[in-house]
């Protein structure tokens, strides 16, 4: 089978970079070193970059998950050239095809089912879909941002300007350009490539589907402290719009704090989140589903099943109730006129929904353990 034409620009840079950073930084370090401000630097950028991508390219503008500043888009605009992974238009009209047609070789542009190196670069070394190159139907509201569309057409500048111009100016005042420019220009570069990368290859791979088995997507902690947050990917792939990644409160996702934390100084706005029922009915769901695959392997099956099936049916009724109270509970205490009592009565409800959504929950953990010990 003949395969697409070789990327050669593609193939250069990656080639080059590579082997800068494989030979001549580990060179610069032992003869030279580096010292304390290009060591910072470099990280500086890394997470400047990194971060582009992930609150820019990805959460801002090719989900929309929240609204931002003009200045906050230009910086994550500027930042994200610094990245070097093609232009806000091209990367999110790339991104929006994958979760469109996620695992579909013959249309996701990076399918994990193809294999861990298609995934990782393998997908930009060749035009293996070259009528994507020209065709942003699926972007035609970033197509009226001003900020996206000055970026694209002045990509190769500012990419220029960001990767060569930044370095240099920082090794100029500290006085090194090329160890500057070698760590925190190439280095970086190359850090930042696969560690984005990593999302399209061994997000799909390596975790837990915890939310849903829909899709080939797995969230990892691990990944997710490699990866700025962006390692919860099973309940990023099933909810997409929500500019969360991590969603409990001990889980790494220092994208999802840049963003709430701009919010605060009224830069970012109109954050959107998934109900929160929806999330939870989505992972005991899957809960139910791991449980009865187990269970149809004993001798003793069908009581278990029905069991689970039961106790699984209660969990979610005791739910969708605490949830639609607590919703009437939020509503009233917006309004202006309301009568104490009914606001005082509707409160020891949802409280005692509360606790009682607990206690199922509890049980239902129990089950599951119980059943199979």
């Amino acid at each position: 089978m003949n395969k697409p034409p070789i990327i050669l620009t593609n193939l250069l840079v990656f080639i080059l970079t590579g082997a800068v950073s494989l030979i001549f930084v580990p060179i610069e370090a032992f003869t030279g070193g580096f010292d304390w401000v290009e060591i910072t630097s470099c990280i500086a950028l890394i997470w400047m970059s990194g971060m582009s991508i992930t609150a820019g390219y990805h959460r801002l503008w090719s989900h929309k998950t929240y609204q931002a500043h003009p200045v906050i888009r230009a910086l994550l605009a500027f930042f994200g050239a610094m990245a070097l992974q093609n232009s806000i238009l091209h990367w999110a009209s790339d991104h929006r095809i994958h979760h469109k047609f996620v695992d579909q070789n013959d249309k996701d542009p990076y399918s994990a089912k193809r294999g861990f190196w298609f995934s990782h670069i393998g997908w930009m070394l060749r035009e293996y879909q070259a009528a994507r190159y020209d065709d942003y139907s699926n972007c035609r509201d970033l197509q009226r941002d001003k900020i996206v569309m000055f970026q694209h057409r002045h990509y190769l500048a500012l990419t220029l300007l960001a990767n060569f111009g930044v370095p240099m100016l920082l090794g100029w005042i500290n006085g090194d350009i090329w160890g500057m420019l070698l760590l925190a220009g190439v280095f970086r570069l190359v850090v930042v490539h696969h560690v984005t990368f990593f999302i399209n290859s061994l997000a799909h791979i390596w975790g837990r589907q915890t939310y849903t088995d829909k899709n080939t997507a797995r969230d990892n902690g691990i990944l997710a402290f490699l990866t700025f947050g962006e390692g919860y990917h099973n309940f990023h792939h099933i909810f997409e719009y929500d500019y969360r990644n991590g969603i409990r409160w001990y889980q790494f996702d220092p994208t999802k704090w840049l963003i709430r934390g701009l919010s605060f100084v009224g830069l970012t706005s109109n954050l959107r989140r998934c109900p929160e029922e929806r999330i939870e009915k989505a992972r005991l769901q899957m809960q139910l589903q791991r449980a009865q695959q187990k269970a149809s392997l004993l001798p003793n099956a069908d009581p278990i099943l029905e069991t689970l099936q039961h106790e699984y049916e209660l969990l979610t009724h005791k739910m969708s109730e605490y949830y639609a109270t607590k919703k009437r509970l939020l509503d009233i205490k917006k309004r202006q006129l309301v009568r104490e009592y009914e606001k005082l009565d509707l409160d020891y409800k949802y409280r005692e929904l509360k606790q009682t959504l607990q206690l199922a929950k509890r049980k239902w953990a129990d089950i599951r353990q119980l059943e199979f010990a």
